[in-house]
């Protein structure tokens, strides 16, 4: 029987072309943790983050579809990092928890009616004998213009949001762990958001016009002074 953290799945979609042209591209170095922690930064940072343009459909939440359209928000990155690391022969699986986000913009607060945000997403890879998380979401440029600390990550220690920004306010709290799976739990995840999120599935025509980056700077004007 194949290993399923290291198998293509639907949405993990390690054999499409795409996903193994860029890990064959990015997975450089000598050792599993070398290699993971060049897709790390590949992922974190050759596609911007995007939680405007969520798009719940099977084709929407493929890693391969953030490749295609150079962004995604934490949900199919994380998946995209899991499947370059399974191209690469490293085991990984997606993992998730809720997080109360005490930075975000406006139109992302009226959306969602809440600080919460549930089904975060990031990913689990196997190094040297540990799962180790690693969140790939937030690209370097979304960091310096939002005054946030970016995520590293070495693979000898989990890479998760900091509780606070450069400049001391809160930024993320962990509030309740989902666990880790081998493949995007997609109908749980829609329910969840058709569930508590209305508005912002309602108006995702909407929110789909709006420019995400542009937000950030407009409600931030000094965070990357």
């Amino acid at each position: 029987m194949s290993d399923p953290t290291l198998s293509p799945t639907v949405l993990i979609d390690s054999d499409h072309p795409a996903v193994i042209a860029f890990a064959q591209k990015y997975a450089v170095g000598a050792t599993d943790r070398e290699r993971a922690v060049a897709l790390y930064y590949a992922v974190r940072d050759e596609f911007r983050y995007d939680p405007y343009h969520i798009d719940f459909s099977v084709h929407g939440m493929t890693a391969s579809t953030v490749i295609a359209k150079k962004y995604g928000w934490c949900v199919p990155k994380a998946a995209l990092l899991a499947a370059a690391c399974r191209v690469a022969g490293i085991p990984a699986k997606v993992g998730y928890a809720d997080v109360r986000n005490h930075m975000s913009t406006e139109r992302m607060r009226q959306m969602m009616n809440t600080d919460v945000y549930m089904w975060h997403g990031y990913t689990d890879i196997l190094l040297e004998g540990v799962w180790r998380k690693a969140t790939p979401a937030f690209n370097i440029e979304l960091c310096e213009r939002f005054g946030l600390l970016p995520l590293e990550f070495d693979g000898l220690a989990d890479s998760i949001y900091h509780p606070y920004d450069k400049a001391g306010n809160r930024h993320m709290e962990y509030v309740r762990q989902r666990g880790s799976f081998n493949d995007v739990p997609l109908e749980a995840m829609v329910a969840d958001f058709k569930k508590y999120y209305p508005f912002w599935v309602d108006q995702s025509s909407a929110i789909h016009a709006a420019d995400f980056m542009k937000d950030v700077e407009t409600e931030n004007p000094a965070a990357g002074a």
